[in-house]
């Protein structure tokens, strides 16, 4: 008896599975079709004309639509992504070098006259000769570093600047689909945190620190033009002050994100918690709104965290070039002084490094604004989800 049940068993669970195996498929695939007229519904409450217009103020030669990275990311795409973004960054290293390659010759040229003039003085009857030869070639080089500096802190501040403008643009679509996937008390928390951090941009960073780094480079120029050591103390105080500045705001940054990624996603659960038990408890169609709210739910995440990682992708495009450049100029100068160093006065290797540390000091500001608004993102993603 034991052994003619056991041979029945594979034939009623086969029957069973021809029976109701298509239904449980049907069901999947009527999930599935659910789930994406869901995103395509909540996808149509989104207006990204305005940010598809900043990128093409942003990448006038790149064909970018902040929608097509969006739903490459959201497709499981997201190598192409990737792809774009490597390219790009891989045009820019190449564009940005030989752009300043001609800095490195012209400089070399210069370092290489002033040591002829400031070690062959015996050549010259007279020494003031050589002397005002050595400070009219250091007055070139120092005019060449200024006015290169000048316009890459340009450059840089209305690229800050045009970051910032992305930012203000990609909030309002951002918190519209945290709403949606958190609760509204999350929403306007990390709204006020975004628009605080690019107040902060906008005062401290470019109203404050830039200047004091052009200060800064003028500063290590001029002190070098005497050969004696005057302002050396007054140039590794403004060096430290911007250090201390940039690692005070990172640490506000960070420690208000994480305080309200705490506290407001944690009251939005609480909210959404008490809803949904109430509509649940509703005999019938307890079940049914459930399970449409769970997918609209998981839809809204979903958007959410496809936004974000869009603006990070176009936030960290937008920082690479000013990065790349910097990067470039802060080792082509740095590079210059090594070499004309053994050969050259001080007062020129002084100089020429001076300015390398101008562009590093550059380059930290411009790293760390970019982090304010990369972390804050992150942390948005990772608490409201």
């Amino acid at each position: 008896m034991r052994r003619g049940i056991r041979m029945l068993f594979p034939v009623f669970l086969a029957i069973l599975i021809f029976l109701f195996g298509s239904k449980v498929i049907y069901a999947a695939e009527n999930t599935e079709k659910e789930a994406d007229r869901v995103q395509e519904a909540l996808f149509e409450e989104f207006d990204f004309s305005k940010l598809d217009q900043e990128m093409k103020t942003l990448f006038p030669d790149e064909k970018l639509s902040f929608r097509e990275i969006l739903m490459q990311l959201i497709s499981e795409n997201g190598g192409s992504t990737a792809g774009t973004v490597v390219q790009f960054i891989k045009e820019t290293v190449f564009y940005q070098f030989g752009t300043n390659k001609k800095i490195l010759v012209y400089m070399i040229l210069i370092a290489v006259a002033a040591a002829l003039f400031n070690n062959f003085t015996s050549v010259f009857q007279n020494r003031q000769v050589s002397e005002v030869s050595f400070y009219i070639l250091y007055m070139l080089l120092m005019t060449l570093s200024l006015v290169t500096f000048q316009h890459t802190l340009q450059d840089t501040e209305q690229l800050l600047s045009y970051l910032t403008e992305f930012m203000k643009l990609l909030c309002p679509s951002y918190f519209l689909a945290v709403a949606f996937a958190a609760g509204s008390s999350s929403a306007l928390v990390f709204y006020n945190i975004v628009l605080w951090i690019i107040y902060l941009v906008e005062l401290v960073i470019l109203e404050l620190l830039m200047p004091i780094v052009h200060v800064f480079v003028m500063i290590q120029v001029l002190s070098n033009l005497t050969g004696e050591d005057l302002l050396s103390e007054f140039a590794d105080l403004i060096r430290k002050g911007i250090a201390w500045c940039l690692k005070t705001l990172l640490a506000g940054v960070v420690g208000i994100n994480v305080l309200q990624g705490l506290l407001a996603p944690a009251i939005d659960t609480v909210k959404r918690s008490a809803v949904n038990r109430t509509v649940e408890a509703i005999p019938w169609i307890g079940d049914v709104t459930g399970g449409v709210a769970e997918v609209a739910l998981g839809s809204a995440v979903l958007i959410k965290n496809g936004i974000g990682a869009a603006g990070m992708v176009i936030a960290v495009m937008v920082c690479a070039v000013p990065v790349i450049r910097l990067v470039l100029l802060a080792f082509i100068y740095k590079f210059v002084a090594a070499m004309v160093q053994p050969v050259s006065d001080k007062r020129i290797t002084a100089c020429i490094g001076g300015v390398s540390e101008g562009y590093g000091l550059l380059l930290q500001i411009l790293l760390y604004t970019a982090l304010f608004f990369l972390i804050t993102l992150a942390v948005i993603a990772g608490a409201t989800s």
